[in-house]
């Protein structure tokens, strides 16, 4: 069994530094451009790069439609046209600041955590949408740090990864379709409105520049900051609001900040304060804004293994319980396109047609977006959905309209598009299901309560809800049974539980409420102000038991004996004033709040008879709004205020109560019926005006069967434009590698012809290829010669060998070289070369011929000059020596005679000479190596048994200003020495 291996401490601290380095990297932030473009799109970039700075600060992934068995030479033509390193991709890059990264042929990309991943195509040629993929995980990975720009090109893909970049807070940037080569894909993107910025490709370099600048790429991480700009965000939510109707104050303030910052770096202000002022002065831009936060990111099918648990056991069990002729009602919240909606029809159409029952399906689909359920209505998306819906959906449930599908009207006919607030408007009801995904995640946690207890009023008893992947339940997790908690389907409970708000007080219009929800009892300084104004109040009518009770309804004060009026209810402990009410006071009250609330002014109900302890009491109840006494908004004080005393009941009065009460029962279940028949009414209303929207739908779908039976026809069109757009592509490239290649060729011309080397290009049946010019004068050559062999042609060259030399070298792929005179004296060094190809085949030779006459002169001179050196060295008996700076011989010229070796080289003094000798000889030159000073002095040495005395000079040897070696000449001066010796004794 293998060992388990341990990581080291130093491996755990490198990776540890690895993650901080990345976290950090995270931090300072830099853009990450997905750059799409299809047919033209070569010299879009072109343009692009030559007018971007060659240190950016930014990172580009270009994506183009390339033919999968081409190799891609977009590389070596950008090269010119910029500074930053360009590189095809290669699986597991690291995305890095400043450099270009190309994908290669035959392949989908992706980013995961900004490293770039490669895979293997899933759909087959033609119907791959390599854009679209790659700039929809640029999206999902860097969020606002994403960047996506569609240049030229046909069809329409980039237009949702578009949609996907925007939505998650990136810029995106449209190339002008009237400066686009092919403007198919910029007006695809166009028209569906996904681009910031609609631009000819030689603005967009400097637009990235001053938005990269401008944009804040930090992640907010303290509530300090947040804090600050709190009112400044109420006052943009004040413009918003009086512009479009619509309050963003729910929204999380992260989410508001990054969308802001966004559209101030766009209009380049950097200051928040400034932002508000340019918002008062320009309308246009607060429409702008208000189109931003309308954040919308869906897709068909969205997350696959949710939509194959709906598929699978959700909807099934739905439709068990339903019987022949019943109808599915079903809502989708925050429905933006309509891409949710059209999906769940299509999963609930499939299981009803297994399950073979005749049921209809009613699906609203709701939004505050007015553009986007506009496009939902229409049903018309591009041809890119082919990734997200599949094939075969794709054939059931769409019809081909040119470019792009639509949705058949068997399906369209299920779903009503609606505008639609959810915080204000008054929800759906009786539904079976509810999807609202990726809504949540935006707004606020009170937010969020208010929507938990819309959702489980609309829903019927085991009614399905169904959230997205980062969304919970949060505080009403009690309300709802969890089906499947991994992919957030969750089934309501019904219970009779005080902690679901009345639907009465969710959608009153612009009521004011209390941020600190769910407060039991109010603050002390808040305690003291209702003090202080209960007692003032109550002194003014005679101090009446009273309450005060917030805009829930649950009391906060008491004052008084409210016990006559009030008790607990039985169970769960509340403090809700109409539980707590007695018999006879829980109708009267209740009306008395609702129309106190709704006109906010004080409201009065006599002759009420409450039981107390087996007495009737005639009470007189009064709700007086308190909004103007107190800063906090949405409080009521309710007044109970007595009549007459309490006498016994007699039998009279009993039947007349039960009568009353009898009365006041009917005529509110009269009530209830009549309001949620209204209901029903106005949801009729909304069915019959989009029956009547969708006529017009029927009369333009009148040959929808003939539009069907050439639905083969267009998806083989689509193969042939796509696998068009990739030949476009390539010739596009290999024009330009045409252009690039004849400009080296003429470049190469010019070079030989201008260091005038005669070469000459034989093939491997010595056939003659190409020559040079110069090779004229070498071998008799014009141009007529090219295709014959080159031993059928007479040469200049007292040379026959050559013939020979060339097989020899094409045999043994050595390369050969020699020296050559010319019948007229000239001197050349042949090289004769192997001629290999790119893949390393051998295809001839070729044989080069420089001009060394010169060379050869001189070298002739020089040994002529050597020749007498050493003979003028062997007559003085001269041994001329280097050494390096370890006394090692390097050169020697006229060696001593009689010793034992005969090659100087790499040998020292101890080799030659005495060990006593060597001493002496060493203690000389190494003076030298250390002083830097030359010196001259007789030594005796022995040599070949005899002792010889020597003229030796020593000087250094300099290489850059420091010692390397010596240079030593040696001189044997016996016999003078004798002479001198001879003279002197004579004189």
């Amino acid at each position: 069994m293998a060992k388990r291996k341990t990581s080291s401490p130093k491996a755990t601290t490198k990776k540890v530094a690895s993650i901080k380095k990345t976290i950090l990297k995270k931090e300072d932030g830099f853009l990450i451009v997905g750059i799409g473009a299809s047919a033209g799109g070569l010299e879009a970039f072109k343009t692009f790069f030559s007018e971007l700075p060659d240190a950016p600060g930014m990172a580009f992934v270009i994506v183009q439609h390339l033919d999968p068995t081409h190799k891609s030479l977009m590389v070596d033509l950008l090269k010119k046209y910029t500074k930053i390193q360009i590189s095809e991709v290669k699986d597991h890059t690291e995305v890095l600041k400043d450099h270009v990264y190309i994908i290669p042929p035959n392949k989908d990309m992706a980013i995961f955590n900004g490293i770039l991943h490669l895979l293997e195509p899933s759909l087959p040629r033609g119907f791959r949408k390599p854009i679209d993929f790659f700039q929809r995980s640029l999206a999902n990975d860097q969020g606002v740090r994403a960047v996506g720009i569609i240049l030229s090109g046909t069809g329409t893909e980039g237009t949702m990864g578009l949609k996907d970049i925007k939505g998650h807070g990136g810029l995106t940037i449209v190339q002008d379709p009237e400066n686009a080569q092919y403007d198919g894909m910029p007006r695809s993107a166009i028209n569906a409105g996904v681009q910031d910025f609609i631009l000819p490709i030689k603005e967009i370099p400097k637009l990235l520049i001053k938005y990269s600048k401008n944009r804040n790429l930090k992640p907010i991480e303290k509530p300090v900051e947040i804090i600050k700009t709190k009112d400044q965000l109420e006052k943009i939510f004040i413009l918003l609001r009086n512009e479009t109707g619509c309050n963003f104050g729910d929204y999380k303030d992260s989410t508001v900040i990054r969308r802001v910052e966004k559209r101030m770096a766009i209009n380049q202000i950097t200051k928040l304060d400034d932002y508000i002022k340019y918002l008062q002065k320009n309308t246009e831009e607060i429409i702008k804004l208000f189109n931003e936060l309308l954040i919308g990111v869906t897709s068909f099918f969205r997350d696959k293994e949710p939509f194959e648990i709906l598929e699978k056991e959700v909807v099934p069990k739905i439709i068990e319980n339903k019987s022949n002729g019943d109808t599915i009602r079903i809502w989708i919240p925050g429905c933006s396109t309509g891409e949710e909606a059209y999906s769940t029809a299509i999963i609930f159409d499939e299981v009803i047609s297994k399950q073979k029952k005749n049921i209809k399906v009613q699906i609203f689909a709701s939004d505050i977006d007015e553009r986007a359920i506009a496009i939902a209505r229409l049903g018309v998306y591009p041809e890119t959905i082919v990734t997200d819906v599949g094939k075969d959906r794709l054939h059931s449930y769409f019809h081909v309209e040119g470019q792009s599908y639509r949705i058949k009207k068997e399906i369209r006919d299920q779903i009503v598009f609606a505008e639609h607030n959810l915080m204000k408007d008054p929800p759906f009801s009786k539904l079976d299901m509810i999807s609202c995904r990726n809504l949540l995640i935006y707004l606020n946690i009170e937010a969020q309560k208010k929507v938990f207890s819309i959702f489980h009023y609309a829903l019927i008893n085991e009614g399905v809800l169904f959230l997205g992947s980062s969304e919970s339940l949060g505080e009403y997790a009690d309300a709802f049974e969890v089906i499947d908690r991994k992919n957030k389907f969750f089934k309501r409970k019904n219970l009779q539980s005080d902690k679901m708000p009345q639907l009465g007080f969710n959608f009153q219009d612009q009521l004011p409420t209390i941020k600190t929800a769910s407060v039991p009892i109010l603050k002390k300084v808040q305690q003291d102000n209702l003090a202080i104004i209960t007692e003032r109040l109550l002194l003014s009518n005679y101090a009446p038991a009273c309450a005060i009770i917030d805009n829930k309804g649950d009391a906060v004060y008491f004052s008084g004996n409210t016990g006559k009026y009030l008790q607990p209810s039985p169970g769960e402990a509340s403090l809700n004033i109409v539980d707590m009410a007695r018999d006879g006071l829980k109708t009267k009250l209740r009306t008395i709040i609702l129309k106190a609330r709704k006109s906010q002014k004080i409201e009065v109900s006599a002759n009420i008879k409450v039981k107390t302890n087996g007495y009737y009491q005639t009470i007189k109840l009064i709700s007086r709004p308190l909004s103007q006494s107190l800063n906090d908004n949405g409080y009521l004080m309710i007044i109970f205020e007595d009549i007459d005393t309490i006498t016994e009941n007699s039998a009279n009065d009993k039947k007349e109560e039960i009568e009353n009460v009898s009365e006041v029962n009917a005529l509110q279940q009269e009530l209830d019926t009549t309001k949620e028949f209204l209901r029903s009414t106005i949801e009729q209303l909304e069915v019959a005006n989009e029956e009547l929207k969708s006529s017009n739908e029927e009369l333009q779908s009148s040959n929808e069967e003939l539009q069907s039976t050439n639905e083969e026809l267009e998806t083989s069109k689509e193969e042939l434009q796509s696998v068009n757009e990739e030949i476009v592509t390539v010739n596009t490239e290999l024009q330009g590698k045409i252009d690039e290649l004849a400009q080296s060729y003429d470049d190469m011309n010019n070079l030989l012809a201008s260091i005038e080397i005669g070469t000459i290009f034989l093939d491997d049946k010595l056939t003659i290829k190409r020559f040079t010019p110069s090779m004229s004068k070498i071998i008799n050559l014009i141009q007529n010669d090219i295709g014959r062999p080159v031993e059928h042609l007479s040469s200049n060259l007292d040379y026959d060998t050559l013939v020979a030399d060339v097989k020899n070298v094409l045999e043994k792929l050595t390369p050969f070289t020699t020296s050559v005179k010319s019948h007229d004296g000239v001197w050349y060094q042949m090289q004769i070369m192997p001629y290999r190809t790119a893949q390393n085949v051998i295809e001839g030779v070729v044989i080069t011929f420089v001009d060394i006459t010169k060379e050869k002169t001189l070298a002739d001179e020089l040994n002529k000059i050597k020749e007498n050196y050493e003979f003028l060295l062997e007559s003085t008996k001269t041994v001329v020596y280097t050494q390096d700076k370890n006394l090692c011989y390097t050169s020697i010229a006229n060696m001593y005679p009689d010793v034992k070796y005969r090659n100087f080289k790499g040998k020292t003094d101890s080799d030659f000479f005495s060990e006593k000798d060597t001493k002496k000889l060493e203690e000389i030159k190494k003076k030298v190596l250390d002083t830097g000073h030359p010196m001259r002095l007789t030594v005796s040495i022995e040599l070949g048994g005899s002792i010889k005395r020597h003229d030796l000079t020593v000087r250094p040897l300099y290489d850059k200003d420091k010692i390397n070696g010596i240079a030593c000449i040696s001189t044997d001066v016996t016999e003078l020495s004798e002479v001198q010796k001879k003279s002197s004794e004579k004189k």
